[in-house]
């Protein structure tokens, strides 16, 4: 008998795959980036569709078996989306996601990606227009940080997006993105 595994996730895309099936990508809190595959999601009426639409966290199970990783059970936890109720939020968020998903290549175990990327996503459903270019700004290069492509410093309170931190990075914000322009094409992706 397989072991299955429970774990905290934030589904970042949904790619279908066959008839029914959907191959999800998910950046969960104890395994990393992942690709698993979900049985039967596309169907009308499906047990797990709510909770694993874009920008879904949810509490899933997972086994691993001879072909990869396949989804067992899911409960939704919280629906950014829904909460992300301003578009500019949203695209901040997908911009965000996107690059995380285009930077890492296959499956990655750091774990701290996902604490980022869900406090970025908490920071964005209370922040002004002019402070989300700012905290933006610093959730990219925190996962730049964490996956190894910057080691600049970044200016204190920037974990916890604290309001200090977002002054900081828009009275310098050219210099940082030029530092993440820089960053992105050493990395060759």
């Amino acid at each position: 008998m397989r072991h299955k595994y429970t774990t905290r996730a934030i589904v970042l895309a949904r790619v279908p795959s066959g008839e029914a099936t959907a191959l999800v990508t998910l950046l969960t809190e104890d395994l990393g980036l992942m690709r698993v595959r979900a049985q039967s999601l596309r169907k009308p009426g499906a047990k797990l569709a709510p909770a694993l639409v874009t920008f879904a966290e949810s509490n899933l199970m997972l086994v691993r078996g001879k072909e990869g990783w396949r989804l067992t059970g899911a409960v939704l936890e919280e629906n950014w989306a829904r909460r992300l109720t301003d578009p500019d939020a949203r695209r901040s968020a997908a911009r965000v996601s996107g690059l995380l998903l285009r930077l890492v290549a296959g499956e990655a175990h750091d774990l701290a990606l996902f604490h980022t990327l869900r406090s970025f996503f908490d920071t964005l459903t209370t922040l002004s227009a002019e402070d989300r270019e700012a905290a933006e700004i610093i959730a990219v290069l925190q996962i730049l940080a964490e996956l190894g492509l910057d080691d600049g410093e970044l200016p204190e309170g920037a974990v916890a997006f604290a309001p200090e931190a977002l002054s900081a990075v828009r009275a310098r914000r050219t210099q940082y993105i030029a530092r993440i322009n820089h960053d992105i094409t050493a990395s060759g992706l």
